[in-house]
């Protein structure tokens, strides 16, 4: 399994002005890529493997090219042929592409190191040391630590549009040292849950919980401030760039809190529950249409998805999407569809009786769903009844104000 870890790094005015310097030489080192990819017999390069022979001919004619790290330098090349696979992907689904545009200064701001070049020291407590080859000495804030089980792969540095410096840690761990899951034949209903991405709130959870949406209003309304501050200033001026950090820090500032929001939640759902069902949205789709689209966006679900996979495998849960489209009009009960306008919040099924609150309903329908894809039956002795209804007193709210500041939902 692959993810990373990310921390705050230090670099004294010296070490910084070095990490500029070399980050400038691999946007160079891209930029000439580009050129060679555009210009030269595509049987001498085509990938990146080949586009790697060329760079001892590199150092012969430029020597600023020797000043670098070599491995960072042919990471430098494969992260041209990458984005240009991502590209190629794009173009596969149907979307129109462009060519990949020479890079500015502004537009290049990290480099990464693989395999080596770089050694990690001193971790024993909040702080840290990462010794980059041909750079020398950077200090980290080590907020938490890389589990032992676990190899560095690459280490990358960028310098953030607010001007502060960041390490992520490309990390490998073998699925032999990870938690092993429940067995898929022994989950049982009532340690597992299906969840509806909602409108009114952020999700709703098949077993009666609901958890808000985080409130960003006082986050935006700093940011168009902010913004307002930076349209008077004169482009390139001093104050402009002053003013464009603190733009960039307010945005961050938002980021930051949504994903430390979605990582809190999603944690507590992997740790809860031997298996959480989510319902596949297209969310480009979603993106698209002209209603509530800032709020889509805010929600960032397919992000939710990916934090709730990644979360799984680490704490050994099952985690399925399962097929979203039905889920709000089909009775959990009995199966009859009924539609229901978006301004319609409480399911009231016409044939069978069932009623509750309509994401409920939606919740339960992704549970079965996902019993139903994983081969499994709905089990006899768990009735859709038993979901409770939003007017009860055991019914449980869960405010994103305490998902964000005790990061536990559970406890």
């Amino acid at each position: 399994m692959e993810y990373s870890h990310r921390y705050s790094a230090y670099p004294t005015q010296e070490v910084a002005a070095e990490l500029e310097y070399h980050i400038d030489v691999h946007r160079q080192a891209y930029n000439y890529t580009r050129y060679e990819y555009e210009n030269v017999d595509a049987d001498n390069i085509g990938s990146a493997y080949k586009h790697h022979s060329r760079l001892p001919n590199w150092k012969d004619d430029f020597s600023i090219f020797s000043e670098v790290n070599s491995k960072a330098l042919q990471r430098t090349v494969t992260r041209f042929y990458q984005n240009l696979n991502g590209l190629s992907e794009k173009k596969q689904s149907g979307r129109k592409v462009g060519k990949l545009k020479w890079k500015s200064p502004k537009e290049y701001r990290s480099m990464t190191f693989s395999q080596s070049g770089f050694e990690l020291k001193n971790t024993s407590g909040r702080c840290a040391t990462l010794w980059l080859s041909k750079i020398g000495d950077i200090k980290i804030r080590y907020h938490r630590e890389i589990p032992d089980e676990a190899d560095i792969k690459e280490v990358t540095i960028k310098k953030e549009t607010t001007g502060d410096w960041f390490v992520s840690f490309g990390l490998e761990t073998d699925d032999a040292d990870l938690p092993e899951k429940p067995d898929v034949d022994s989950l049982d209903a009532s340690n597992s849950i299906g969840i509806d991405l909602g409108i009114l709130n952020y999700i709703h959870t098949s077993d009666g919980k609901t958890v808000d949406w985080l409130d960003l209003d006082d986050e935006y309304e700093r940011l168009r401030r902010e913004q307002r501050k930076l349209s008077r200033k004169e482009e390139g001026s001093n104050n402009y760039e002053k003013q464009r950090k603190q733009v960039a820090k307010v945005k961050r500032h938002i980021r930051r809190k949504g994903l430390d929001y979605q990582h809190k939640l999603t944690t507590w759902l992997v740790r809860a529950y031997d298996a959480v069902f989510v319902e596949d949205l297209n969310v480009k789709g979603m993106l698209e249409q002209s209603h509530n689209a800032r709020n889509k966006q805010d929600a960032a679900w397919r992000q939710f998805i990916t934090l709730l996979e990644y979360k799984a495998k680490l704490y050994g849960t099952h985690v399925m999407q399962v097929k979203a489209r039905g889920t709000t009009k089909e009775c959990a009960s009995c199966g009859v569809e009924t539609p229901k306008p978006i301004w319609v919040r409480e399911h009231s099924c016409p044939s069978c009786g069932f009623e509750t609150d309509r994401d409920a309903n939606a919740a339960i329908n992704v549970l079965q769903r996902g019993f139903s894809e994983l081969g499994l039956g709905w089990p006899e002795d768990t009735p859709v009844e038993t979901v409770l209804p939003t007017d009860t007193p055991d019914f449980q709210r869960v405010s994103a104000k305490r998902v964000v500041e005790t990061g536990s939902l559970g406890a």
